[in-house]
């Protein structure tokens, strides 16, 4: 059985050799990590094998998984290259951008190394090696970079990562740079903007940031990311992403121009086509990119009515990812919003609590 060696073990590292180790804990997995602590987390939970401090175990391994930020991966591809390593040897990344990760990896390419661009297109609200889960790319779409000559390494990093249950999708590194600059990249900036923007709107309102709850923090949970792996994140994609800003910033001056000039026809066409583009979107659409489904029900002002959901879902054995409250007020209904990690789960949980609950046409 081909050895593994792992560079990086956050949320998406750990998440994946847990999916390894639940396909066949009899693989050997030896990991590397700048923070010692989740070294050694992962190795008391039999997560790892082995620990290591550097590259220089990996030139014993079949197959190598860079896990780090972006400006990382793209370092240690470099120290590979001058390594010796093992005849054979599939090396494979996670990086959130992939054209400077693919140009970078022609060092290996043109010695016959087989290098795999990747990127799981999944993550939560929470970090470290204790955040992740075997189950974290679940129905997911896990990119692959189309290069020449490198299909039977794709194959077999697929049946490393079979476990994992995502759904891959080959791509060129241009395609998915753009695809997940608009999709991914941009809104995270926004998010951080909207917070850090709010917060300066109410540095003299402190209420203003406690009542700061429903809509405004279900659009802003991506803020709550790593910032290091997204300040190289636009670092290595810098320009696909500035120019989508700036496309997105000429959006909101048209809007305050229309809103001045109280065009109320051009303000309603900009919120319906928005809604109907919205409303069009969903799993049944191209797959269930998510890997969070939010669950909306109405719960009573009474004492114990939160007590009871969960105690609900313990006893049917179902995983809540996050539970949030986004309105409760005297003598009003509160909604309860729960999310999942599957859609399995998500189901289950619905009619779990269709019976005592109402639940809220707001999910996809």
């Amino acid at each position: 059985m081909a050895d593994i060696f792992i560079r990086g073990l956050g949320l998406i590292g750990s998440s994946l050799v847990r999916a390894i180790k639940q396909k066949n804990e009899k693989l050997t997995i030896c990991a590397s990590d700048s923070n010692l602590s989740n070294l050694d987390y992962a190795k008391k939970r039999h997560l790892i094998d082995e620990t290591c401090d550097d590259l220089q175990k990996a030139t014993q391994a079949d197959i190598i998984i860079l896990a780090t930020p972006i400006t990382q991966i793209i370092e240690d591809i470099k120290s590979l290259a001058r390594l010796p390593l093992k005849p054979g040897v599939i090396i494979t990344d996670v990086g959130s951008t992939k054209q400077t990760v693919i140009q970078t990896a022609e060092l290996l390419t043109e010695q016959g190394i087989s290098f795999v661009g990747g990127h799981p297109m999944a993550g939560s609200h929470k970090t470290g090696v204790q955040a992740g889960r075997a189950d974290l790319f679940e129905n997911a779409f896990y990119f692959q970079i189309t290069t020449e000559n490198n299909e039977e390494a794709v194959v077999k990093i697929r049946d490393l990562l079979s476990e994992t249950k995502a759904k891959w999708l080959r791509v060129t590194a241009k395609q998915h740079d753009k695809i997940v600059a608009q999709l991914s990249h941009v809104p995270h900036v926004i998010a951080s903007a909207l917070v850090n923007q709010t917060s300066e709107a109410f540095k003299d309102e402190p209420l203003g940031m406690r009542l700061a709850a429903g809509g405004f923090k279900s659009i802003t949970r991506i803020a709550s990311a790593d910032p290091e792996m997204w300040t190289a994140i636009l670092l290595n994609n810098t320009n696909l992403i500035t120019k989508q800003l700036n496309e997105y910033i000429e959006a909101l001056q048209d809007i305050v121009v229309k809103t001045k000039d109280k065009d109320v026809l051009a303000l309603q066409t900009f919120f319906a086509q928005a809604k109907v583009k919205r409303d069009s979107l969903g799993p049944e659409k191209v797959g269930a990119v998510p890997n969070f489904y939010d669950l909306f029900i109405n719960i009573p002002d009474q004492t114990g009515s939160l007590a009871k959901v969960t105690a609900l879902l313990t006893t049917a054995e179902i995983n809540i990812v996050n539970i949030h409250i986004l309105e409760i007020r005297e003598e009003v209904d509160g909604i309860l919003q729960l999310t999942f990690s599957s859609d399995k789960d998500y189901k289950k949980a619905k009619a779990t609590l269709l019976p005592y609950f109402q639940v809220i046409n707001r999910d996809n």
